[in-house]
């Protein structure tokens, strides 16, 4: 099967990495989907959104001279629509849950930013 970008095709989860998943496609071939390509919210843990041997929907975005095949499931789906697995939560702890989170990325800016000044504190 020839892979074209902008082709719509399915595929199978084979591996998950900390910067993506790749997928076993028709015939063989491999692609990858990057983190960012796999929702259209900040994904942090990718094993939030797709499993090993998950059966994925996923279109073609590039495939490189070297063969390289990038994929992306959030150029599918409606913008408004996350996949992430969440199960139901009242306001109070998704407001927790918010705050908390937005406190690890504040603190991991500021570490980035010190780290790059040269201060060490």
């Amino acid at each position: 099967m020839s892979i074209e970008v902008g082709s719509i095709i399915e595929g199978k989860i084979t591996g998950i990495t900390k910067f993506g998943a790749f997928v076993e496609l028709p015939g063989g071939d491999t692609g990858l989907i990057h983190i960012s390509e796999v929702a259209n919210t900040y994904v942090k843990d990718i094993n939030k959104y797709l499993k090993e041997d998950d059966q994925v929907k996923v279109k073609v975005i590039k495939v490189g001279d070297d063969g390289k095949i990038g994929l992306s499931i959030k150029q599918l789906e409606n913008p408004t629509e996350r996949r992430e697995y969440v199960p139901k939560m009242s306001f109070e702890d998704q407001m927790s849950k918010f705050m908390k989170e937005s406190g690890e990325r504040l603190q991991d800016i500021k570490s980035r930013e010190m780290k790059r000044s040269g201060n060490t504190r």
